[in-house]
């Protein structure tokens, strides 16, 4: 017994098959699961159910029609090279990141890896602050909260109100989030910003702390019994130009009480228009996750379109049925409707898909998706529990600083345009 333990080795049950021997490399591929590739192969080919699943998508529902063409791309997030070497940086408030200058513009590589492997909350680039160095994960937090408190310096403004519509008929993309983030980073930097909550779940309402219980003025209220919008319009606290039209439960039977009413389609379209945008440079309208009255409603009141794509598989299924409805709206109610952005949402820098999912999209789609790409962040879900957006519940976190380089990627878009 002991020479079998010492020498020899365990004694084998009786039955038992002997493992098979290792040859140094790994394990002998077991039935049925493909073999490694060779080591010549590009293992970072995106798999072709990612390209069929944007086959049925037409370039140009979303590039031709758009309203913007060519505008700058920022890396908010700037994506590491193939090679391994560090890319062009870009700035926030003038100040560097990454060695570059300020307003440098950071063109599309052709072959990108989007975040680094393994890559974290600390691990993602902050701003430094004038003069000083984030040595560390604390530091670069620290800095980058007080760059985005003070405000800095104010962004291009639109010539006229600019009505956008964030859609996806996918839940869990990221609609409320950035249709919050985004206003609360606009209204940061001098921008007059609306809000509507067209979502009977009112997650827009949470996260800017506004009272919208049952029996509350509400959208409810401006789409079914026909009041006027001002009426429900209300300031958010803490910031001096940023309002939100709250949603309540109420609006949950609204996709029923619409269908008998006239020009149901158009109930939104006819309340933004008699509210005195004079005052407003954006009117954001957050729609719920679904393609109903409700969102026809949002698509019939704006000219543009913002569309948040969760960095998976499944986020691509949905969106062909989406850009139909689009040109149904356009075709027979809104002919001005154009998709004009496209943001890439939850990335997680840590797989593949990702990457791939985003460079898909980027390819398929080109300038109508914005250069900055949202990471998964804690604080981003942490904000809306305390009643804040996450620019001022955690500004120095790499959440507000993408959606902080998103915001100012729309805004300078507006600069372009008027100079055109």
């Amino acid at each position: 017994m002991i020479a079998a333990m010492v020498g020899l080795g365990w004694p084998r049950r009786p039955g038992r098959t002997e493992a098979p021997p290792q040859d140094g490399v790994g394990w002998p591929p077991s039935a049925g699961r493909p073999a490694r590739p060779p080591a010549g192969q590009d293992r970072r080919a995106a798999p072709q159910r990612l390209r069929q699943a944007l086959s049925g998508v037409s370039r140009e529902t979303a590039a031709v029609e758009a309203m913007v063409h060519g505008a700058p791309v920022y890396g908010g997030w700037v994506p590491e090279t193939a090679n391994g070497g560090s890319p062009p940086g870009v700035s926030v408030h003038g100040v560097q990141l990454n060695g570059s200058g300020p307003g440098h513009h950071v063109p599309p590589a052709p072959s990108v890896t989007y975040g680094r492997s393994g890559e974290s909350e600390d691990d993602v680039p902050m701003a430094a602050g004038p003069g000083g160095s984030a040595d560390t994960p604390i530091a670069r937090a620290a800095q980058a909260a007080v760059v985005a408190r003070s405000g800095g310096q104010q962004w291009p403004r639109p010539g006229a109100c600019r009505i956008i519509t964030v859609a996806n008929q996918k839940g869990g993309v990221g609609k409320t989030t950035t249709a919050v983030n985004l206003a609360a980073s606009l209204a940061m930097h001098g921008a007059r910003v609306l809000v509507v909550d067209l979502d009977p779940q009112g997650n827009a309402s949470t996260a800017f702390d506004v009272d919208h219980h049952s029996g509350v003025g509400s959208i409810y209220n401006v789409l079914v019994e026909g009041q006027p919008l001002s009426a429900v319009v209300c300031q958010v606290e803490g910031f001096k130009h940023l309002y939100c039209a709250p949603a309540t439960i109420d609006l949950a039977g609204a996709e029923i009480e619409l269908v008998p009413l006239v020009a149901r389609e158009a109930r939104l379209a006819r309340a933004v228009a008699q509210y005195d945008s004079s005052d407003l440079d954006y009117i954001l309208i957050d729609c719920p996750p679904s393609l109903g009255l409700l969102t026809v409603n949002a698509l019939v009141a704006a000219p543009e379109v913002l569309i948040p794509i969760q960095c998976e598989y499944y986020a691509l299924e949905g969106l062909e049925q989406l850009l139909r409805t689009v040109d149904l709206v356009r075709s027979h109610l809104n002919p001005g409707l154009s998709i004009s952005t496209i943001l890439l949402t939850m990335y997680d820098g840590r797989t593949r898909l990702a990457s791939q999912v985003a460079e898909e999209v980027r390819q398929h789609f080109g300038d109508v998706v914005l250069g900055s790409v949202i990471p998964r962040s804690v604080r981003v879900s942490e904000a809306p529990s305390y009643g804040q957006s996450v620019m001022t519940y955690d500004p120095g976190s790499s959440g507000a600083q993408a959606y902080l380089e998103a915001a100012r990627e729309i805004a300078s878009r507006n600069g372009q345009r008027a100079a055109s």
